[in-house]
C-alpha cells in the first residue's frame, strides 16, 4: 500500500492539536489528583476545633459584715480589719471589714447608735483600721484628757488615743474625766477606796453605789488598776 505523505502545513497542525489534548489531560490529572487528595483528607475527620480561652473568675469576698465585701484577684493579698464597736450601739461587739471601710460602716454592723448618741463627736468618714475601737458616747460625755494613769493609751472614739484612769490613784476630777462618771459617781468611788482600799479588779467597780453592769461595760475601756 502507498504510503500517504502529508503537507508540512497539516503536518504542523496535527502535531499542534496532539500536543494541546496532551497538556489537557495532564491538567485533568492533576486536578482529579487534588480533588482525590482533599477528599481523602476530609473523609478522616473535619480539624479540631480550639476551644477558646476561659474567662477568669473574679472571687467576691462576703464578710460577716453588713457593709460590701471586698473585691479580690487571682494573686491579691488584702487582709480584713477587725473593729471593736462599743458603747451607745445596739449590737457592741467585733466585726470585720474589708479594707477601705469606714466607721459609719462599723456603727451600721453594730446595728446602728441608740439614742442619744453623740454622733457628732464622730468622724464618720475615716477609715477603719485593724485593732481600732470605736465608742459612742451619750450626749455630754467626753474622752478622758488629764487623769492619774497607767500609760496605757486606749482608742478614741474615732481612733484618737487617750489614757487610762487609774481607779487606785485617780482623784474626784480624773474620775470625773471618765466618760458617763459624775461627780456623785466620782465620789462614790473614792468613798469605796477610802473603806476597802485598793482596787484589785476592775470588776469591784460593781460593789460602788451607783454602777451597775451596764455603766461597768461604759467606763471599763476607760480605766484601770
Amino acid at each position: 500500500m502507498p504510503e500517504i505523505v502529508l503537507p508540512n502545513t497539516w503536518r504542523d497542525r496535527l502535531d499542534s492539536a496532539l500536543g494541546r489534548r496532551r497538556d489537557l489531560l495532564l491538567l485533568l490529572g492533576v486536578v482529579v489528583a487534588s480533588a482525590s487528595a482533599a477528599l481523602l483528607l476530609w473523609s478522616r475527620g473535619a480539624p479540631a476545633q480550639i476551644a477558646p480561652p476561659s474567662r477568669s473568675t473574679v472571687a467576691v469576698d462576703a464578710g460577716a459584715s453588713p457593709t460590701p465585701g471586698a473585691i479580690s484577684t487571682p494573686g491579691s493579698t488584702a487582709q480584713s480589719i477587725l473593729v471593736h464597736v462599743a458603747g451607745a450601739v445596739r449590737r457592741p461587739g467585733l466585726y470585720e471589714f474589708p479594707p477601705g471601710a469606714r466607721v459609719a460602716d462599723a456603727i451600721d454592723a453594730a446595728r446602728g447608735a441608740r439614742s442619744p448618741a453623740a454622733l457628732n463627736q464622730i468622724n464618720l468618714a475615716e477609715p477603719l483600721v485593724d485593732g481600732q475601737k470605736i465608742h459612742v458616747l451619750r450626749p455630754g460625755a467626753a474622752l478622758p484628757t488629764t487623769a492619774a494613769t497607767s500609760g496605757v493609751p486606749v482608742p478614741g472614739p474615732s481612733g484618737a488615743t487617750a489614757p487610762l484612769v487609774g481607779l487606785n490613784a485617780a482623784d474626784q476630777a480624773a474620775l470625773e474625766t471618765i466618760p458617763g462618771v459624775g461627780p456623785v459617781t466620782a465620789m462614790a468611788i473614792l468613798d469605796f477606796r477610802a473603806q476597802v482600799g485598793t482596787f484589785t479588779s476592775i470588776d469591784q467597780l460593781l460593789d460602788v453605789s451607783g454602777i451597775g453592769p451596764a455603766t461597768l461595760e461604759s467606763i471599763r475601756p476607760y480605766v484601770t488598776l
